[in-house]
């Protein structure tokens, strides 16, 4: 017999929940997008045109009292509210998935993944850039020793956005957990230790650029691994000209990759996973694998920002792994949350032990 899809309230129509989530949760098999909530008027129209057969809906309360008639809930809201409307959903016992940062605080999300722990409820974190292409092309890479030991891993994730726009993402207050620091050095610290594991000192430069800046729009991370590789982080919104987004240096070869997965592009284009060319990069944007010289391109794996959402499917249904264990992502708002004391500091910290 055929399942029923899963149903899926979505909070959250922002960039985050428009851009991302709902086209790969409608695209996905087993899951509906059940509801949309927004109060904003604009986006509101949006989600009617976009997904006519959700329900748009003005607040959270209302998906809390029909909580029987879904089996996962989404926040796809700014960060303050990640954390008490993952709480409710708990409380509810709904399964959630987060966006990034799982919380403004390490304490904060520690908090939050105790709790849906003890309740029984699965919680996972949206960490998509896990499934960029390049990004799955230096795992494979890695693993599979084409680059010797491991010495030196960079990655880049930059901009240029001279001009400062209105928006949470630009506010100093804490709870927004605003900054380049923690809007894009969640996907970059991620995808580090995901790679060579846990980390044992952080050192920062953390900086204000463009004239009334709140918050930071310039940062670079150093991270030393216990393996004793050193990843080299650089994120920021002022750099006019961009640097590699790869660049992994081995002591038998190195590889580097130019410009960002295209999955996002695509998805603010209106395609969708499963169109042809789905997350494929042409072949003149392969990243080049050896030694000046005696270059080879290589290849870049297809993107597949679908597969988050296929295994947090898979996972409801027959009990299969989370895509993204929730302690992960606590563990990356504990290095930026060093990495930021580093900065101030003006030096290079221990990470502390486990809590």
């Amino acid at each position: 017999m055929t399942r029923a899809p899963l149903r899926v309230g979505l909070l959250g129509y922002g960039i985050a929940g428009r851009v991302f989530h709902a086209p790969l949760i409608a695209t996905t098999d087993g899951l509906r997008l059940d509801a949309v909530v927004t109060r904003d008027p604009q986006r509101r129209a949006q989600a009617r045109a976009e997904h006519p057969d959700a329900r748009v809906v003005d607040d959270a309360e209302t998906l809390w009292r029909s909580a029987a008639t879904l089996d996962l809930v989404v926040v796809a809201t700014p960060n303050r509210q990640h954390v008490p409307l993952a709480r409710a959903a708990v409380a509810a016992g709904l399964p959630v998935v987060v966006d990034k940062p799982i919380a403004p605080t390490a304490a904060q999300g520690r908090s939050l993944v105790t709790e849906a722990a003890a309740a029984g409820v699965p919680l996972t974190v949206f960490q998509n850039r896990r499934w960029d292409g390049d990004f799955r092309t230096v795992r494979r890479l890695v693993e599979a020793g084409e680059l010797g030991r491991v010495t030196r891993f960079e990655s880049r994730f930059e901009r240029w956005r001279p001009e400062i726009k209105p928006g949470w993402r630009e506010s100093a207050a804490p709870d927004e957990a605003g900054g380049a620091l923690f809007d894009l050095g969640a996907h970059l610290v991620d995808q580090a230790v995901q790679l060579f594991g846990p980390v044992d000192r952080v050192y920062a430069e953390v900086d204000r650029r463009r004239p009334g800046a709140e918050v930071d729009d310039d940062a670079f991370v150093a991270l030393t691994h216990r393996t004793g590789v050193r990843s080299h982080l650089w994120m920021g919104a002022v750099t006019a000209q961009l640097g590699p987004r790869f660049r992994v240096l081995g002591d038998r070869a190195a590889w580097t990759s130019w410009g960002l997965d295209p999955q996002e592009a695509a998805l603010r284009d209106g395609r969708r996973p499963g169109e042809p060319g789905w997350g494929e990069v042409d072949p003149e944007r392969y990243g080049r694998l050896g030694a000046d010289g005696d270059l080879r391109a290589v290849p870049t794996e297809a993107g597949r920002y679908q597969d988050f959402y296929a295994a947090v499917a898979a996972a409801l249904r027959d009990g299969g792994p989370l895509p993204v264990d929730p302690a992960d992502s606590v563990a990356v708002v504990e290095l930026i949350e060093l990495a930021h004391r580093a900065a101030a500091q003006g030096v290079t910290l221990p990470v502390p032990p486990l809590p």
